[in-house]
């Protein structure tokens, strides 16, 4: 379907624990005299993780870190159709919510209730999908921004090939991506493509990126399996993390993460995420500047399990 004829929106089911009970936040509209979970349309241009985000900001005042990806709603507006990617949040920070036009309320309600406030039935079953996942930490298999063409390469290493002007926009793009999954680890293969798609993320969050030798082209033809060790041990890391490499080097690791995770998720095969659902979550097949998104659980005493998976490109 041409994304002309789509209405895209996103939005998030805000979780927080209050004693023993998990608590959701849901708004109410004026406009529609409905409770409904915070989200709304893209703005154009806009990824609809950035506008996950921007769109529970700008409603309740609550800046998130999103966690697990849910089902998404399809349902038809004045007879075009529309498309509501959700995920799982978290507070980061509350900034204060200021009652307005769109959104004049907000509720913090205990699960069961929340379901029951909830105007439409679609929004109180995500819900419900939502209160039965774990907490979970992201881990991003990240094939590095377009680079400028081997055959326009005037260098000698070509560890060193720079980014092409549209990469440079896809690592100033991926800045906000990344943020909103609440990253604090970011580890790259030694070459300058790589190193540059997270640079400016790096900056922003304050934290360095650790060279990673084994993921780099060379490195992997020399000792693959040392790269397989390698990722098999970030794995197991439970901090939110990001790792940038490259085409040939995908294919090792995603098997390694399926060795690790296991292919099977709490997410169903059938729901709606970007770029596929089922196997071809796992292809390793991406563009430049294309990314998957796991989301693991860590439970003490046994190896991390996946709640779900998800793949997105970015465009610059």
């Amino acid at each position: 379907m041409p994304a002309a004829e789509l209405i895209r929106a996103a939005g998030v089911v805000l979780l927080r624990q209050a004693g023993d009970t998990r608590e959701v936040l849901i708004v109410h509209r004026p406009r529609y005299n409905d409770w409904t979970l915070p989200k709304g349309k893209l703005k154009p241009g806009e990824h609809p993780i950035v506008a996950a985000i921007r769109e529970c900001d700008e409603e309740t005042g609550f800046q998130v870190v999103l966690g697990a990806r849910l089902p998404s709603l399809n349902y038809p507006v004045d007879g075009i159709p529309k498309r509501v990617d959700f995920w799982t949040a978290r507070i980061n920070d509350d900034e204060g919510f200021s009652p307005g036009s769109e959104v004049d309320d907000i509720r913090w309600l205990p699960a069961d209730q929340a379901r029951q406030t909830l105007t439409h039935d679609s929004e109180a079953d995500i819900v419900e999908r939502a209160v039965s996942l774990p907490e979970t930490s992201p881990l991003i298999l990240l094939r590095h921004a377009a680079a400028v063409k081997r055959s326009d390469f005037r260098g000698k290493n070509d560890a060193e090939r720079p980014l092409s002007g549209l990469g440079r926009s896809q690592a100033k793009a991926l800045v906000p991506i990344l943020d909103a999954y609440g990253i604090t680890d970011i580890h790259s293969s030694e070459a300058a493509r790589c190193y540059n798609t997270v640079r400016k993320t790096a900056k922003h969050l304050g934290t360095g990126v650790q060279r990673e030798p084994s993921f780099s082209e060379e490195g992997f033809d020399d000792r693959p399996e040392r790269t397989a060790r390698r990722m098999q041990r970030l794995l197991l890391d439970p901090a939110p993390l990001v790792i940038c490499s490259h085409r040939p080097v995908l294919p090792t690791l995603i098997d390694i993460t399926a060795d690790v995770l296991g292919r099977a998720c709490l997410s169903s095969d059938s729901w709606d995420v970007p770029l596929g659902a089922g196997a071809e979550r796992w292809d390793p097949k991406m563009p430049p500047g294309g990314f998957i998104v796991l989301q693991r659980s860590f439970v003490s005493g046994s190896p991390p399990s996946l709640v779900s998976i998800e793949r997105h490109l970015i465009t610059g």
